[in-house]
């Protein structure tokens, strides 16, 4: 059964005729009469009385409210398709992480929000893997995240490389470890760590570089805000290994102390990198190919990836 079929179906029982049907759908009468009779022979029943008026059987007469109602639903798919290719989207759903909603996104809500004034933005702070995995099961359209080859190299998915970044130490402004240049995995184990909860990239990134220099992490705290890091930070011992862009406002704060992160003997340093990503059929809507082309641009142009001043 084919859609063709259900709207001559209908061109007949409102036209009365089958000629009248053809000029109605613009096709020829001999075409609309191959239509019914292929829905006829598909249900296996006869639609209409041959007669000088196209009169419906009992069957007809069963078929044409749902026939009405199909065809109504495919005229209202179609044009929700058309509109959605045509750049005619209800709503935009962003999932980022914190550091990317404070510093990086705001400027670019602003410039979408004025060239998509249709579009309703949705912005909500996300772990990496949390944000990957509501991409993944469609909840949302786009996610700036921290890279995460497990869900970014699915074929499915389109990654942007935006930036990299260093990992640095929050530590108190009178810790011991303050009177480092910069600081190994060894000074890094000896002292207890906060870090984000599960679902957050951090939390993989350094657990994974703890477990590749074979050194124990001793995770004291889980965390899931900017400010909370700071407040329990200033308090102690407690260290932090966290972004660069999620130092801005450590940076500015005389209680806190920002170190650098180096293997002493390979002179290598803890970096991470943030990426744009969205599915393939997404990338191709309109205001969704827009917000990614401007996250482009700016990744481009914005020192997003330049060191802070340490102690």
């Amino acid at each position: 059964m084919r859609i063709e079929q259900l709207q001559a179906f209908l061109a007949i029982t409102e036209t009365g005729n089958f000629g009248q049907a053809a000029k109605k759908c613009s096709v020829t009468q001999s075409t609309i009469s191959r239509q019914v009779q292929g829905l006829e022979n598909t249900l296996g029943v006869d639609l209409f009385h041959r007669s000088h008026q196209a009169k419906l059987t009992v069957a007809g007469e069963r078929l044409l409210p749902r026939a009405r109602k199909i065809c109504q639903e495919w005229a209202m798919i179609t044009q929700e398709l058309h509109d959605l290719m045509a750049g005619k989207q209800p709503e935009l759903c962003v999932a980022a992480i914190h550091s990317v909603c404070s510093y990086h996104l705001p400027p670019i809500l602003q410039v979408f929000s004025r060239q998509y004034p249709h579009v309703q933005l949705r912005v909500t702070a996300l772990g990496s893997d949390r944000a990957l995995k509501v991409l993944r099961d469609g909840l949302v359209d786009v996610a700036i995240v921290m890279n995460n080859p497990a869900f970014t190299t699915n074929p499915e998915m389109v990654t942007d490389i935006l930036f990299e970044e260093p990992i640095e130490v929050l530590m108190a402004a009178n810790h011991p470890l303050t009177q480092y240049n910069q600081l190994g995995w060894s000074e890094l184990a000896s002292y207890p760590h906060v870090v984000f909860k599960d679902g957050y990239g951090m939390q993989r990134l350094v657990q994974d570089w703890f477990s590749q220099q074979n050194a124990p992490i001793k995770m004291a705290m889980e965390l899931n805000t900017l400010d909370a890091f700071r407040g329990v930070i200033r308090q102690g011992e407690l260290i932090a290994l966290l972004p660069h862009s999620a130092l801005v406002e450590a940076q500015e704060d005389p209680t806190l102390a920002i170190g650098r992160i180096e293997n002493h003997q390979t002179q290598e340093t803890l970096t991470r990198q943030v990426v744009f990503a969205t599915t393939r059929d997404r990338a191709e809507i309109p205001p969704i190919k827009a917000f990614r082309q401007m996250v482009q641009k700016l990744s481009v142009s914005d020192k997003m990836s330049t060191p802070l001043s340490v102690y």
